[in-house]
């Protein structure tokens, strides 16, 4: 059982930075920037995979109630939110100085925790949380290709990924995960098809100039597929020996990539931004450790 949970948190480190690296390549180096399509098109075939899965018996899925698919509504808004917003900031921010800015979602969790839930704080946690913002706000102050853009949409990325994580937390519901992810998907494909030509992006994509490109077309197959596969993997992981294990795989997954992003994209850093990287990841590492400690 020990080699087995191993095996699954590799498979989905590999399956984690190869997702991030396509995404990556599509939005920034063939600049395709038109989120409600990249987005839409990335969460229907999750849905039609998904669902079609679901027949085969490859993953658990009950049928959805009405009144439960309603009830986690507001967790869809702020997942399209996330995916919206954290396209275009990643279409504009290297991938170590997106992660740094993401870890501050923890910040968010944590004031929503304490000011709604009323959660109790170890002192370790807070001095965590506290590292993570400090890096996050002294980023863009250090960042060589400062994108003031980049940044406001990360900032919308970071706050309903922080949300959305409390959210997931105190919501009680009976939906499994795929269960949740399955209405995020179809709510996204609704949200976003909606918003396509309202934001200009139809038009957009028309006159995108590699729209012919086999590169492109085979960028945009692979993203959707592996943020398919991503969700098997999450899943997979969170059954293993604890929500701990999961967490550590993650992070671990998030350093990896960012030690070979630059082998993969250009990137222009400086000793005082890669301080706001390292700064932000040991903070996390902290909050890791903190929540480890804590009482149950």
């Amino acid at each position: 059982m020990h080699w087995r949970s191993h095996v699954s948190g590799l498979a989905f480190s590999f399956v984690f930075i190869v997702s991030y690296f396509t995404n990556k390549f599509v939005l920034s180096v063939l600049k395709f920037t038109y989120p409600t399509l990249f987005q839409g098109w990335q969460t229907f075939i999750g849905a039609a995979l998904l669902l079609l899965s679901g027949k085969l018996g490859w993953v658990e899925m009950s049928r959805i109630p009405r009144s439960a698919a309603l009830s986690w509504l507001p967790g869809s808004f702020l997942f399209v939110g996330n995916i919206y917003a954290g396209s275009r900031a990643l279409s504009r921010i290297d991938i170590p100085f997106f992660f740094t800015l993401q870890n501050s979602s923890h910040v968010v969790s944590y004031i929503i925790a304490r000011g709604v839930h009323k959660e109790k704080t170890q002192r370790l946690k807070i001095i965590s949380v506290f590292l993570l913002l400090l890096s996050a706000i002294n980023l863009p102050l250090h960042d060589p290709q400062f994108d003031h853009s980049g940044y406001v949409w990360a900032l919308c990325h970071l706050f309903c990924v922080g949300a959305y994580r409390v959210f997931q937390v105190h919501k009680s519901t009976n939906l499994s995960d795929i269960e949740q992810q399955c209405i995020n998907y179809w709510f996204s494909v609704l949200l976003l098809g909606l918003a396509a030509h309202p934001t200009g992006d139809i038009s957009g994509a028309l006159e995108f100039p590699s729209l012919q490109s086999h590169t492109f077309h085979c960028g945009c197959c692979a993203s959707a597929l592996l943020g398919f596969l991503l969700l098997l993997a999450t899943v997979r992981l969170k059954r293993g020996p604890s929500l701990e294990h999961f967490r550590i795989w993650v992070f671990l997954s998030k350093v990896a990539a960012m030690l070979l992003s630059p082998l993969v994209f250009n990137m222009d850093f400086n000793s005082a931004s890669l301080l706001c990287v390292v700064g932000s990841h040991v903070g996390e590492a902290l909050l890791l450790y903190s929540d480890r400690e804590s009482p149950p």
